[in-house]
């Protein structure tokens, strides 16, 4: 599926070879027949590929082999576990639905958070077109090939590259013949089943795979099951190749998120309300293609259809009530917010659908049960060629490419009133409340052209110029009147300059420049006015344009090599003009606005080593970061539930950190085979406290940093059967990861009276499997 760039001596041959040669970290599939060259592709397309040294920027690397003896569960909990600058909250504390934060930015499954990081897979951007989020459960762990993380504001890899971009390769019937059976039980009632079958013939090769995960969850009322498909047909020829991939997946996923903090030292498995249940039904087509035109020139596409059909249902605490005034006596008032102390307002009456007062009652007041759907259908295109003729008589690549795409998104949602029984779950009533309708029609088009040339100045000295143009065009069609409707455009180009030196044959140095953009997406577009919070995802409103976020990179650092040690050293920083963030306001925790907080910036050191000792037996690796993310400008936020909020709001000043953001992350491990068929392995994640969301301005204590320890083991049976088992959070750590305010009083009563709501992290966890290999 994959073509590897390998340069030979006169430096002009061309290879198209079956494998993936990923050898940064000495588990390359081809180490046996190929010299070990560290290279990684600079697009999304991965048919041409450089090496690691020539780019300046800094990239990690890893193979499904490096994943398998990780024993991650999914592709997220790998790259927090191995992957220096990542770290995940648990905001919804449901494993299949992380936020995963790089360096300060973040790609989450959760609408309301500040989408920077792009994620492909083979090519096709995953990212969900409403609202940027990523649902991590559509990617099937067992059909990863590879994995590439390029760090800083990639121009070539598009919109939303804010601070990094993911690239996943998937396997085929060439690069991993054969077939295999794995099946894992243990904690919280958790198992998990695994199934692939590869092989070619000829010109022609397959390979099929299937995941399925189920588990009852360590909080209560919280099961989850995830399955997902993946196949694919593949032809190779002399010049050329062609490649055919089926990616299916559903889910239904509970995550009962953050507890009032005294209720969580109460019961840290307890929920606040239920339920929380996400469905989703994923289908990604894709067919690419390679050829060689000549020696020196590759011609590579890829078009593809995906569809992501996203169903919410969530039950909430109200922000509903019975009417005050006399006259309204009786009825279902909406919850005043916002005034000062002592100041009237008028109330309002709540509507029902049908344009009726929503008479108060017991079935009515406590609760609310909003449902969303959205239909999302993305038509996309790559094409790009390369040009590997030298420049000057030296090396140089070039890269020149387009890619387009067209999505349309059907979305719709409204609001139960309900009643909340004993174990909090909302009971919905049959009444509707007329305001919450929602029925909006979007189509955004996404067209862009990119270039890359990388240029050998001299053996030791390597440019790199790269530039994108991007045009984003969002139309907006409310479908229950005129309110929703808009058309908005936005376009950039984003550059990107650095160089890479080869200080002697073990150190290179590396600095870069990069500029990337994120165009508002129709959801952010249509929750943007702080005079009427929307309740995520469920509430949409005509609000005032956001302008578009740019992100603008320097980097440098060193990185080298030696016998038995691989190190990176490296500083950092990115800052955002216009950034977008997610205001809280309101009485609910979910509700907010987006808006534009002028500049912020995440600035950091980066410190990561790679090695073996005692002949190859122990391997071992060490990630430290250094992160500083603040807001750049004075501002005010609304924060209506801190407690040190005046008038609703907090002043924010310059410096003043980003919530859920650690500024120290350290991450080792090491694994030592004890044998040749039995190996131990220990894990070590360090994270240091964060600021709660809803207090941009660092006024409320903050919560408190971690460290976790994991086990992990294997035993190698026969030739054919693997034993396996692991141990997450060994001495049964209490943590926190994520915390925002609201108002716990209004369902638990008036003894809990504090606004901090705090995420637990999962309790001690003890898993074991068998893996069969057949071949």
């Amino acid at each position: 599926m994959y073509a590897v760039l390998l340069r030979q001596a006169n430096h002009k041959r061309l290879l198209f070879t079956a494998s993936l040669v990923l050898t940064g970290s000495g588990t390359g599939w081809a180490d046996e027949r190929l010299p070990s060259i560290d290279v990684i592709s600079t697009t999304p397309l991965h048919g041409v590929e450089i090496e690691r040294t020539r780019l300046p920027m800094h990239t990690e690397i890893a193979t499904d082999e490096e994943i398998e003896r990780q024993q991650s569960l999914d592709l997220s909990e790998f790259l927090n576990q191995r992957f220096g600058s990542v770290f995940l909250n648990e905001a919804q504390n449901n494993p299949l639905q992380p936020d995963l934060l790089y360096r300060g930015f973040v790609a989450s499954p959760l609408i309301g958070l500040p989408q920077g990081m792009s994620v492909y897979m083979d090519g096709v951007r995953i990212n969900e077109p409403f609202g940027d989020t990523v649902n991590w459960s559509v990617i099937p762990e067992s059909a990863i090939a590879g994995v590439n993380l390029m760090a800083g504001s990639n121009p070539l890899f598009g919109l939303n590259t804010l601070g990094g971009a993911l690239s996943v390769q998937t396997k085929n019937g060439f690069t991993h013949p054969g077939a295999e059976v794995e099946v894992s039980g243990g904690s919280f009632d958790r198992y998990t089943a695994q199934a692939s079958i590869g092989g070619n013939r000829d010109n022609l090769g397959y390979f099929f795979t299937g995941n399925y995960f189920d588990e009852d969850g360590w909080r209560d009322y919280s099961p989850s099951e995830s399955k997902q498909l993946f196949g694919s047909l593949a032809w190779q020829g002399e010049t050329g190749s062609l490649d055919l991939s089926l990616s299916l997946s559903d889910s239904e996923l509970i995550g009962n998120g953050a507890l009032p903090e005294d209720l969580l030292e109460e019961d840290r498995e307890a929920i606040f309300t239920r339920p929380d249940i996400t469905e989703q039904e994923a289908t990604l087509l894709r067919l690419g293609g390679q050829r060689e035109l000549g020696d020196e020139i590759v011609l590579e596409g890829a078009i593809y259809f995906r569809n992501s059909q996203i169903d919410t249902l969530n039950g909430d605490d109200s922000d509903f009530e019975e009417c005050e005034e006399e006259e309204n006596e009786g009825f279902i008032c909406e919850e005043e917010e916002g005034g000062e102390e002592g100041e009237e307002e008028e109330e309002e009456v709540v509507l029902d659908r049908n344009g009726n007062p929503i008479v108060a009652d017991d079935d009515v007041e406590g609760g609310t049960v909003n449902r969303s759907k959205s239909d999302q259908d993305t038509f996309g295109l790559s094409l790009q060629t390369a040009f590997l003729q030298p420049l000057g008589g030296r090396d140089n690549q070039l890269i020149i490419g387009v890619a387009a795409d067209r999505s349309e998104v059907d979305f719709s949602s409204d609001t139960e009133l309900a009643s909340l029984d004993e174990s909090r779950q909302a009971i919905g009533s049959g009444i509707f409340v007329e305001e919450s309708f929602t029925e909006v029609e979007t189509e955004t088009k996404n067209l862009s052209f990119y270039f890359t040339d990388t240029w050998s100045v001299s053996e030791q000295l390597a440019l790199t110029l790269s530039g994108r143009w991007n045009k984003t065009e969002i139309e907006l069609r409310d479908q229950l009147g005129t309110a929703l409707n808009g058309d908005h455009s936005f376009t950039r180009f984003n550059p990107a300059l650095g160089l890479a030196y080869d200080i002697n044959q073990g150190v290179n140095f590396y600095a870069g420049y990069s500029e990337s953009n994120r165009a508002p997406t129709a959801m952010e577009l249509t929750c943007a006015d702080p005079e009427d919070p929307c309740r995520l995802p469920n509430a949409f409103l005509s609000d005032p344009p956001l302008e578009q976020v740019v992100a603008k990179t320097w980097e440098a650092g060193l990185r080298g090599s030696m016998p038995g040690l691989s190190w990176h050293v490296g500083l950092f920083q990115t800052t955002n003009d216009d950034d977008i963030l997610f205001i809280s306001a309101g009485a609910l925790t979910n509700e907010g606005f987006f808006d534009n907080v002028g500049e912020t910036r995440r600035q950091g050191l980066e410190l990561t080593l790679n090695g073996s000792l005692a002949d190859n037996r122990l391997d071992w690796f060490l990630s430290y970061t250094r992160l500083k993310a603040s807001f750049e400008e004075n501002l005010s936020i609304a924060s209506p539930n801190n407690p040190f909020a005046v008038e609703g709001e907090i002043a924010v000043s310059s410096g003043d950190r980003l919530p859920g953001l650690p500024e120290n992350l350290l991450k080792a491990g090491a694994t030592y085979r004890v044998t040749s068929n039995f190996s131990l392995g220990a894990d070590l994640q360090y994270s240091s406290d964060i600021v709660l969301r809803g207090d941009e301005a660092n006024l409320d204590d903050e919560i408190d940093g971690y460290t976790l320890i994991n086990l992990r083991g294997e035993y190698q049976a026969t030739d054919n059967l693997k034993l396996f088992a692991k141990v997450d959070n060994l001495f049964d750590k209490e943590y926190e990861t994520f915390g925002l305010y609201g108002e716990a009083d209004e369902v638990l009563g008036d003894d809990y009276e504090n606004p901090r709501f705090l995420s637990p992290g999962s309790p001690r966890a003890v898993w074991a499997g068998v893996r069969y290999k057949f071949y």
